[in-house]
């Protein structure tokens, strides 16, 4: 027996454990009920053991058919891996890829690279769902969140797509009225806009050069539950900020927004690709995933 059909042996044997029964994986393969269980029996010979229990209601594995299910389902994996590798080499990139990702990130780091992205990958559709709320990628039928958090699902796969500083700022206007901080203790006496929900009540900075961090309490004068809002703020001369790199360069190259105490920094909050399962990777989310890392890689400002 060649090595594909050993492949099709397998593939059957695993359709039968997910579907239930030998007709389901039957009709989910395109093939009759004789010809799966004559598979089936086929492969348990070869092997010289009994892989599934079956009953007139129902199919149970045998000690024996867990293990071999979980070998069986690694290679199934691995198989379907390299033809989509071979399809991305020859450019089979299309389909719909569904992103999310905060309004804020999509507008100003996601819109301006679709056009170059088009351009490498003409029959690839982007479905952009810009929200602040993390959402169930499986449920939600999503092929890749673009967050600055931690990973609480251990089954999602996270990439470093950039580092990512953040930076405490303000506007000109502000700063006329009130003065600049010279050290995080001024702070307190400042108008500070926080973002959150709840919003934090303090904030770490470390010294850039080393040395003890400091912690400090916080009472804000503005609390938004969206960072466009918190940045619109800061623009409009409310009070103090503390945003992400990528979030405030151009007003700060702009001179819309200083930066402050320069000499301390916060804890970074790097940019990360989420997306279900290394294995079985589309075409589609591997490119795009590529593609945003080589990009905002090369962007001046994150670090």
């Amino acid at each position: 027996m060649g090595p594909l059909e050993s492949l099709t042996d397998i593939s059957i044997f695993a359709a039968c454990v997910e579907q239930g029964s030998l007709s389901a994986a039957g009709r989910g393969l395109g093939l009759s009920l004789a010809v799966v269980s004559k598979r089936l029996a086929r492969l348990e010979a070869r092997l010289g053991t009994r892989l599934l229990n079956r009953t007139t209601r129902r199919l149970s594995l045998t000690d024996e058919g867990a293990v071999f299910l979980e070998r069986c389902r690694r290679i199934l994996a691995d198989v379907a891996e390299a033809e989509e590798s071979v399809q991305a080499r020859k450019g089979a990139v299309e389909g719909l890829l569904r992103v999310t990702c905060t309004a804020a990130f999509g507008r100003r780091q996601i819109a301006p690279r679709l056009a170059a992205l088009a351009e490498l990958y003409p029959r690839l559709r982007v479905q952009v769902i810009v929200t602040d709320a993390v959402l169930d990628l499986v449920k939600e039928g999503i092929d890749v969140a673009i967050r600055q958090a931690s990973l609480p699902d251990s089954s999602l796969v996270m990439r470093q797509l950039a580092p990512n500083r953040r930076v405490l700022c303000a506007a000109p206007a502000y700063l006329a009225r009130f003065g600049a901080p010279l050290a995080p203790a001024d702070l307190l006496r400042h108008r500070v806009i926080l973002m959150g929900d709840p919003a934090p009540t303090a904030i770490r900075l470390d010294p850039v050069g080393g040395g003890e961090q400091v912690t400090i309490p916080l009472d804000a004068a503005v609390i938004a539950n969206d960072g466009e809002v918190a940045h619109a703020a800061a623009l409009a001369g409310a009070g103090i900020v503390l945003k992400s790199i990528w979030d405030v360069a151009e007003d700060i190259d702009a001179g819309r927004l200083v930066p402050l105490l320069n000499d301390w920094r916060a804890p970074a909050a790097a940019i990360q690709a989420v997306y279900p399962s290394a294995r079985l990777l589309a075409p589609r989310v591997r490119v795009f995933i590529d593609f945003m890392a080589a990009a905002l890689g090369a962007a001046r400002h994150w670090d």
